[in-house]
C-alpha cells in the first residue's frame, strides 16, 4: 500500500473526530501499516495529524513489532511536518525512541536524539522527568544504568552542569556504578568553561562516592588547578591519591613541573623531579623540553646542553619545541653558529621548523645586525608556506631601527598591516626610538602622538620616549605635563622617565630643577639609580660646581650604588677641566682597582689636567 493510500484509508476508518475510536486502535492501525510499508519517507495529509496525540505517538514508537527504522521514519515525519497544527513528538516520544534505539545497540543515534532533548528549549524539563520516563520504559537495571550513564554524558556535553549533578546523585543513591570515563567528560566540560573550583569539588565528590579514580581524571584536575595557580593544592591532591594507590604518570609530573616553573619555584621543581625519579617514571621529551627551557631561562646553558645531549643519548627524539627552545636561547645569547647548527640538525631529523623557530633565529640575527641573513630566512619561510607573525614583524622593525634603517622599518610596518596585523604600541615606540637615535625628534613625536589619534593607549615606553623628546627639545612644560598624564592613565612613571627629565634639565644647566625632580621622584617611592647620579654629577660639572659633583659622587656608595665607567669618566673630566689633576689621577687609580678600563677620553682628560690652571 502506498503512503497516500494508507492515510486515505486511515481517514475513512478513523474520521477526523478523535473521539470516534480509541487511541489504542489508531496506534495499532498505524503500527500495522508501518510494519507493512516500504522504507520510503512518509508523507501524510496535514488534516490527519489533528487525530494524533502524544499518547498515540508513544504507543506507536513503543510497539516492539514496529522495526526501529520504521519508527525513525515515523518520528522524522512528525518532526518535519510543516503544518502549524501538526502534533510534534513531545519529551516522552523522544525518550521512548531513545530507549528503542538503545535496545538495538544503536548508541550513536540514541545519543544524537538525547542531545536534541537536552538542547531543545521546547523540551526543556527537570532531569527527574527524563529519569522517570526512562525507568518506565525499562525495568532491566543493566540497560537503565547505561541509559543514565549516557544521559549524564549528554548533559555534560551541553554544559548542563546542574542536571549533570542531579543524575550523578540519582545514580549514586540508587546503587548504580558510576564510570570514571563518564566523570572525565564532566570534568573536561568544567575545565573548558574555566570552572576550576567546581572541577575540584566534583572530583572530591567522585572520591567520596566511591568512583574508581584513574590517573587520567586525577591529572585532569591537577592540571586545572595548576592553571589557576593552585599548585600547592594540586600537589597535595596528587599526594593524597598516591596514598590511595593511584600512581601519577609522566603527564601528571610534567604538569606540576611546568606550574612550579611558572611560579619560579626552584624548590618545588626539585621536589617534583625527585618524586618522579623515586616513582621510576622516566623523563619524556616534554620533561626534557621543560628542563632545557628552565635552565636556559637562567642562562645555565651548560646544564641545558647536558640535558639536550642526554635526551638524544637515551634515544628520545627531540621535538620541534625542544629544538626551538635551544635555538631560542642560543640566539638570545648571540651564539648564532650553534643556533643554526641546531636548525640544520632539525632538518636532518625530519622535523619541520615552525614560525616560533624562525622567530628565534630572526631575533638573533637582528640583534647581531645581520639583516641580510634575516632576508634569506624570510624568503625561506615564504617558500615553505610559513607566514610571518606579529612577533617576527616587530622583531624585524626593531632590527632595522637598531641599524638606523628607518625606511626599511617603515616598509616592514606597511607589509605587516597589509598582512592583517595592525601595528601595535611596540612597533610605534620602536620606530620612534629609532628616529630619536637619528635626531629626528619631531618625526618621532608626531608618530607617538598619532597613536593617540588612532585610539591606541600609550604604554610606559611610549610615554617615556615622549618625555625624553620634549626634554631634548627644551619643552619642559610638556615633559612634566606628560608625566602627569601618564599617572592619570594608570601608567606609573618609572625611574627612567624621571631620569629623562633630570637629564634634560642638566643639559640646560637647570640644576635646581634637576635636584627638585629627583626629590619628587624619591617622594613617590622611586630611588635614584646610577644613571640618575651620573647625570647629576655631569650636570654639576658642566655648571662648574665641581665640589657639588664630588659630593654626589661620594654619596653613591652610601646609597649602595656602584659608579660605572661613565660616572668615573665624567667626574675625572670635571676635575681635569679645573686643573685638579691630583684628585683626577687618584680617581683614575680607583677606577682601575674597580676593574673598569678607561677609554681614550679619560686619558685625554688626565693629560689636559696637567696643563690646566689649578682653581
Amino acid at each position: 500500500m502506498s503512503t497516500t493510500n494508507f492515510f486515505n484509508t486511515v481517514k475513512k476508518v478513523f474520521p477526523i473526530n478523535p473521539s470516534s475510536k480509541s487511541d489504542e486502535n489508531l496506534a495499532k492501525f498505524i503500527a500495522k501499516t508501518l510494519i507493512n510499508s516500504t522504507s520510503k519517507p512518509l508523507v501524510i495529509n496535514p488534516s490527519l495529524t489533528s487525530n494524533l496525540n502524544p499518547n498515540i505517538i508513544r504507543l506507536v514508537l513503543s510497539n516492539p513489532n514496529v522495526k526501529i527504522q520504521s519508527c525513525l521514519h515515523f518520528f522524522r515525519f512528525l518532526k518535519s511536518n510543516p503544518s502549524p497544527f501538526a502534533q510534534k513528538p513531545n519529551l516522552e516520544a523522544h525518550i521512548t525512541l531513545v530507549c528503542r534505539l538503545f535496545k538495538v545497540r544503536k548508541f550513536a543515534e540514541a545519543k544524537i536524539l538525547l542531545n536534541q532533548v537536552v538542547s531543545n528549549d521546547n523540551l526543556m524539563c527537570p532531569s527527574s522527568d527524563i529519569v522517570s520516563i526512562m525507568i518506565e520504559s525499562y525495568e532491566e537495571p543493566k540497560i537503565v544504568h547505561k541509559l543514565f550513564d549516557m544521559l549524564f554524558r549528554v548533559y555534560a556535553d551541553n554544559k548542563r552542569f546542574k542536571e549533570c549533578l542531579q543524575v550523578f546523585e540519582y545514580m549514586k543513591n540508587n546503587g548504580f556504578e558510576i564510570d570514571d570515563r563518564s566523570c572525565m567528560v564532566y570534568l573536561l566540560a568544567l575545565k573548558r568553561c574555566d570552572r576550576f573550583d567546581s572541577l575540584y569539588d566534583f572530583f572530591r565528590r567522585m572520591v567520596d562516592s566511591g568512583v574508581k579514580i584513574t590517573v587520567y581524571s586525577m591529572t585532569l584536575v591537577v592540571d586545572g588547578m595548576c592553571k589557576v595557580g593552585e599548585v600547592g593544592r594540586a600537589r597535595k591532591l596528587m599526594d593524597e591519591m598516591v596514598g590511595r594507590g593511584i600512581e601519577p604518570n609522566d603527564y601528571t609530573y610534567n604538569t606540576l613541573i611546568d606550574a612550579y616553573m611558572k611560579k619560579l619555584d626552584s624548590k618545588g621543581v626539585g621536589e617534583v623531579l625527585s618524586a618522579m625519579e623515586k616513582s621510576g617514571i622516566a623523563y619524556n621529551v616534554a620533561t626534557y623540553t621543560l628542563l632545557i627551557d628552565w635552565n636556559s631561562r637562567f642562562e645555565r646553558m651548560e646544564e641545558a646542553e647536558r640535558l639536550f645531549e642526554e635526551m638524544k643519548e637515551r634515544g628520545i627524539v627531540g621535538d620541534v619545541h625542544a629544538y626551538t627552545s635551544m635555538i631560542s636561547w642560543n640566539s638570545k645569547l648571540g651564539n648564532m653558529k650553534k643556533a643554526f647548527r641546531l636548525f640544520d640538525e632539525m632538518a636532518e631529523r625530519g622535523l619541520v621548523p615552525n614560525s616560533h623557530t624562525y622567530a628565534a633565529l630572526v631575533n638573533g640575527l637582528c640583534k647581531a645586525g645581520q639583516m641580510e641573513g634575516v632576508e634569506v630566512l624570510l624568503n625561506e619561510m615564504q617558500t615553505k608556506g610559513i607566514d610571518q607573525n606579529r612577533v617576527i614583524f616587530n622583531t624585524l622593525i626593531d632590527g632595522y631601527c637598531r641599524r638606523g634603517m628607518i625606511d626599511e622599518a617603515w616598509r616592514c610596518q606597511s607589509i605587516m598591516e597589509q598582512k592583517g596585523f595592525e601595528a601595535d604600541v611596540f612597533a610605534y615606540t620602536t620606530i620612534a626610538h629609532g628616529l630619536c637615535k637619528l635626531d629626528r625628534h619631531e618625526e618621532a613625536k608626531r608618530l607617538l602622538l598619532s597613536m593617540v589619534d588612532r585610539g591606541m593607549a600609550l604604554n610606559m615606553v611610549a610615554f617615556t620616549t615622549l618625555i625624553d623628546i620634549y626634554c631634548k627639545q627644551g619643552n619642559f612644560v610638556e615633559a612634566k605635563r606628560t608625566i602627569r598624564e601618564m599617572e592619570s592613565k594608570g601608567e606609573k612613571p618609572t625611574v627612567v622617565a624621571y631620569n629623562a627629565l633630570i637629564n634634560g634639565y642638566c643639559k640646560k644647566s637647570m640644576m635646581k630643577e634637576a635636584h627638585k625632580t629627583r626629590k619628587e621622584m624619591e617622594v613617590k617611592g622611586l630611588m635614584a639609580d646610577v644613571y640618575t647620579y651620573t647625570t647629576l654629577v655631569h650636570g654639576e660639572c658642566i655648571s662648574g660646581n665641581i665640589d657639588e659633583a664630588a659630593r654626589l659622587f661620594s654619596e653613591m656608595p652610601q646609597k649602595h650604588l656602584v659608579p660605572n665607567i661613565i660616572t668615573y669618566s665624567v667626574m675625572i673630566s670635571g676635575l681635569s677641566k679645573v686643573g685638579r689633576s691630583e684628585e683626577a689621577f687618584k680617581l683614575y687609580d680607583q677606577m682601575k682597582e674597580a676593574g673598569l678600563t678607561p677609554d681614550d677620553t679619560v686619558y685625554a682628560s688626565l693629560v689636559g689636567s696637567l696643563h690646566s690652571p689649578t682653581t
